[in-house]
């Protein structure tokens, strides 16, 4: 500890001076002049107290509060110990007016991208009540399909399901008579036509009578279907087609009742009686029953038929027109999903924006608040103070009358206030650049 106060006081006596002159040949005579000022002053203020520490304390704060006056007065040197935050404050509030501009852009984008979100949200809502309003009101929206297309469709497929069944019940025993079944004399000419238990028979007979009197009714039926597809395109080569189809269901036809014909002219035929040809068939009713039984409901099957699959078309279009507009509507969720998406990613910077905005005021309000005080050198003061510790040091080792311990425990007790003071103001003898501010 003795070693520290002489060090303190050979330094501040006798070294330092001539250092700083060394270090910064621009001190001129005046800081030598406030160097003995402090110098003194501490030597006096020492005499006064006889070196007590708890008034060393006191005027050391008083002290810090003169040098503070003083660096006040210099308005060369505030100003320019104060530039570099002028600058800072400059440059945060360009920075402020670029992230207001930055702002203002996000706001419009998020603004634009709501807009479109409502206008996709019109969009689908629209689509939605075209949905619902096509099956009424398709000519509203171009298209040329006919209203109740669908109670139509469901009449026609009513009445086209009993005439199938007719048809399929009606080939089946009229071609099992036809072709494999033997006619009894004792039975009524209808039941040797049309034979109830005719399908079981065939299959009985056999497997191939049974599929030939199954799948022969498809024939038919594949016959009408052929002429509807040739019916919807309208053309010579198409109608020739048609006619040629209907002629061949017509020759069929009456091949069936030909053949039963035959059958039942064998049965009543007698020595005298001549042989089966074309012109007794077609003298006979009962050829031309079989005939029409079967052809006529065809054709009447085929009409119907026909109908409904126009029916069906037109319901085609209402779906179609429906399913694309359900389309439609996914890809306008889709969108609203991307431009959500977008929006997400605009609002986070847009927040990033304004924190860094927030950020930049507070850093502007921090640097008028360094801009409006007083800045006091830290290394400067640690210097005056030290001259006015060394007064005091001076005072208490060569003028005070007291033993040798005493003057040590008292040169101690001083030097630990005096860096109490360095702490308690923020001072600090190794700090070249730092500043203290405080707001006057």
């Amino acid at each position: 500890m003795i070693a520290q106060i002489e060090e303190l006081f050979r330094s501040k006596t006798d070294s330092q001076p001539q250092n700083n002159q060394i270090q910064n040949p621009s001190i001129d005579d005046g800081d030598d002049v406030r160097k003995r000022t402090y110098h003194e002053a501490g030597f006096r203020d020492g005499s006064r107290n006889s070196g007590s520490p708890l008034a060393l304390s006191i005027c050391l704060n008083a002290i810090y509060a003169r040098f503070q006056n003083e660096e006040k007065e210099l308005i060369e040197k505030q100003q320019l110990a104060k530039e570099p935050y002028i600058n800072e404050q400059k440059t945060k509030e360009t920075e402020i007016k670029t992230l207001a501009i930055s702002k203002e852009n996000k706001e419009q984008q998020i603004n634009k991208l709501e807009s479109d979100i409502r206008t996709v949200k019109d969009n689908i809502e629209e689509l939605k009540f075209e949905i619902n309003d096509l099956p009424r009101n398709p000519e509203k929206y171009h298209i040329s399909a006919s209203k109740g297309a669908s109670s139509k469709f469901w009449i026609g497929l009513i009445i086209l399901i009993p005439l199938s069944l007719y048809l399929f019940t009606f080939y089946i025993s009229t071609s099992y008579s036809a072709f494999f079944k033997p006619f009894d004399a004792n039975s009524t000419i209808i039941m040797n036509v049309l034979d109830s238990k005719a399908f079981e028979k065939a299959w009985h007979d056999g497997s191939l009578e049974g599929a030939f009197v199954t799948f022969i009714p498809f024939v038919f039926l594949g016959l009408g279907y052929l002429i509807h597809m040739f019916g919807e395109v309208k053309s010579i080569g198409n109608y020739i087609k048609i006619a040629a189809l209907l002629l061949t269901t017509f020759v069929f036809d009456a091949i069936l009742a030909y053949q039963i014909e035959e059958k039942i002219y064998e049965l009543t035929k007698t020595f005298n009686t001549p042989d089966f040809n074309l012109p007794i068939a077609f003298g006979r009713i009962q050829f031309w029953g079989i005939i029409f039984a079967g052809f006529v409901v065809y054709l009447i099957w085929g009409v119907v038929f026909d109908f409904i699959m126009k029916e069906h078309r037109e319901k085609d279009k209402i779906k179609h027109e429906q399913l694309r507009r359900k389309k439609d509507i996914q890809i306008h969720q889709d969108r609203i999903s991307d431009i959500e998406i977008q929006k997400a990613k605009l609002t986070e910077e847009l927040n990033k924006f304004k924190t860094d905005s927030i950020a930049a005021q507070e850093r502007v309000k921090a640097l008028q608040n360094i801009i409006d005080a007083v800045i006091i050198p830290t290394k400067e003061y640690v210097l005056y103070a030290s001259e006015y510790m060394k007064g005091w040091i001076t005072f208490v080792s060569e003028k005070l009358h007291i033993s040798m311990h005493e003057k040590i425990v008292l040169q101690t007790e001083c030097i630990t206030c005096y860096h109490e003071n360095l702490k308690s103001v923020g001072a600090s003898e190794d700090s070249q650049n730092s500043v203290y501010v405080t707001t006057l």
